[in-house]
This record gives structure tokens, sequence and C-alpha cells, in this order.
């Protein structure tokens, strides 16, 4: 970290939600890029959910939510990564993680994972928010199928709580 940082604290009232913001850059295939168009056209949006929880030089740390079923396809990005599942639970390969799991991602290393029933929320630390992502769903078969998975999931998504305020109600 810089000299210039100073300790600091980040109240859940200054967080938001996170957007494009001019990271995570790609370059998509035709068939990537129709595909994710049509998902986005079909709800996929309402999959997910990123909340910028602190953002320093050389430290993030985001909040994500996947819902259930959500189409996150295999990808990689140019920087390492730490997830720490904090609710719900979530399938990486043939492993199952839920709340107090972690998982250590390498810069470039292609993986995806799947959230379980009630979706998954994670903590995401990177050392800089300026950063590829690499998608390897390259077939037309994998959007099809997260088209129909957007769609049959979309209202849903719309008003399901955090797995979070579940296990806290």
């Amino acid at each position: 970290m810089s000299e210039d940082t100073k300790f600091q604290i980040f109240k859940r009232d200054q967080q938001y939600v996170f957007g494009e913001e001019g990271v995570m850059t790609t370059d998509p295939t035709p068939v990537q890029r129709a595909g994710l168009e049509k998902m986005l056209e079909e709800g996929v949006i309402d999959g997910s959910v990123y909340t910028m929880v602190a953002n320093l030089p050389g430290f993030t740390l985001m909040h994500a939510w996947f819902k259930k079923d959500y189409p996150l396809p295999l990808h990689s990005h140019s920087a390492d990564c730490l997830y720490y599942v904090i609710a719900g639970s979530a399938r990486l390969g043939t492993e199952e993680l839920g709340p107090g799991d972690s998982f250590f991602v390498p810069a470039n290393t292609p993986y995806t994972y799947h959230a379980g029933p009630e979706g998954v929320e994670v903590l995401e630390y990177r050392h800089t928010l300026d950063i590829d992502f690499q998608n390897y769903a390259k077939g037309q078969a994998f959007y099809d199928k997260a088209v129909e998975t957007v769609i049959a999931n979309r209202d849903y998504w719309k008003t399901v709580p955090k797995p979070s305020e579940r296990q806290a109600g």
C-alpha cells in the first residue's frame, strides 16, 4: 500500500452497488457477445449483486451475491482473488462450500462455481479492480442453457432475500 494510506473505517451506508465502472475488461467472441446480450435481455442482471465494501490502492473488498442457479461461465481474471463464503452455499468442482469456507484463485486460472439452492454470498479480496474477465464459455450450448436458466429464475431472483438475511431472520 502507498505511504499516504491512512486508517479508515468503511460504514455500510458508504457501500455501493458495483457496476462496470471501467474494470473487468473483456473481449468477447461474436457467439459470446450474442449470448451475453440475450442473457441481459432476459434478466440475468437480477441474478447477482456486487457491493463495493472497500477500494484502496492495492486492496479491494467486494461483497458478491449470486442467486440460486446463476449461470456463471467458466472464466479467469488477471489478478489473484481470495473468496470467503459468508452465507449460503456453492459448489466448486466436487467441493461443497458453506459459511466460513474460502478458496483462492490465482491470476489467469479458469474457474466457475455454482450457487446452492439458497444462493451464495462471498467476500472477494483482490489487490486491484483493474482486471480483465476472460470468458471460456465459447459454445452456443452454454448460452442457450444460460438463457433458459435466466428465464426460469428471473421472477424468483427479483424477490428472494439474501441467504444472510434468511439465516438472521
